[in-house]
């Protein structure tokens, strides 16, 4: 078992003490139920991992986005613990093919199916924090999750930017975005407009369109990209807007 699960580990991160556990995360409850000497399934590590999970992505996001409000925390802790995120993120460590399924569901492609990844990596984050506590799920999230972090938070608005904008605006610092053209290109049938976005005074966004709003929309959600982002990648404000 030791060697079994080598790569799966490096690709998480972290090894394990007790590889139990780790057979534990990843045996299906179909698996199980067709094999007489196999007492348990994944189904209460998946409990627990959910659980612990939102507690460790919680605490990163609060030390991560210091401007966010609560339903922007909230938003995000969803998106990262979504079935698709975690369903992504375990195929991107191939964990669908340490999965222990019963006859049926490996004839059904149950490797694959999203449900069963999603379910599956919880389940390791529980067994992770059985065998190592918080630390040790830390490492698997900060490995695994943190890439998904920028992504999930540009996301967050994305049906409506200016829309978007203008509530984070208000809601952070009482203040309405302000747009510009700074640039009218190409003959009238085909122009081209260029828009930045103003925060306080400070140019948080360029978009490009084929008329106005287009560009503003773009250059909006240009800005809230780059406000999604961690403090430290957003140091250079002014006045209120920081």
């Amino acid at each position: 078992m030791k060697t079994l699960y080598r790569p799966l580990e490096k690709a998480l991160g972290y090894s394990f003490r007790k590889k139990l556990y780790l057979q534990t995360a990843l045996t299906h409850p179909s698996f199980r139920y067709e094999t007489a000497e196999v007492e348990d399934d994944n189904q209460r590590l998946e409990f627990l991992g959910d659980a612990v999970l939102g507690l460790v992505s919680g605490a990163a996001l609060y030390e991560m986005y210091h401007h966010f409000q609560e339903g922007d925390l909230t938003q995000l802790r969803s998106r990262l613990a979504n079935t698709r995120t975690l369903a992504r993120i375990a195929q991107s460590i191939s964990l669908g093919q340490y999965l222990r399924l019963g006859h049926g569901e490996t004839k059904s492609g149950g490797q694959h199916r999203l449900s069963n990844l999603s379910d599956a990596l919880e389940a390791v984050i529980g067994a992770a924090y059985l065998d190592g506590g918080l630390r040790a799920v830390q490492t698997i999230f900060k490995k695994l999750f943190v890439p998904e972090i920028g992504a999930a938070a540009s996301d967050l608005w994305k049906d409506n930017p200016k829309g978007a904008l203008q509530e984070y605006c208000q809601m952070h610092w009482k203040i309405s975005p302000a747009y510009r053209v700074v640039r009218e290109e190409g003959p009238a049938h085909s122009r081209v407009f260029t828009v930045e976005v103003l925060i306080d005074g400070v140019i948080r966004g360029t978009g490009f369109g084929s008329n106005k709003r287009e560009a503003e929309t773009t250059a909006a959600g240009e800005a809230l990209r780059a406000l999604s982002q961690p403090p430290a990648a957003d140091s250079k404000t002014t006045n209120g807007a920081n």
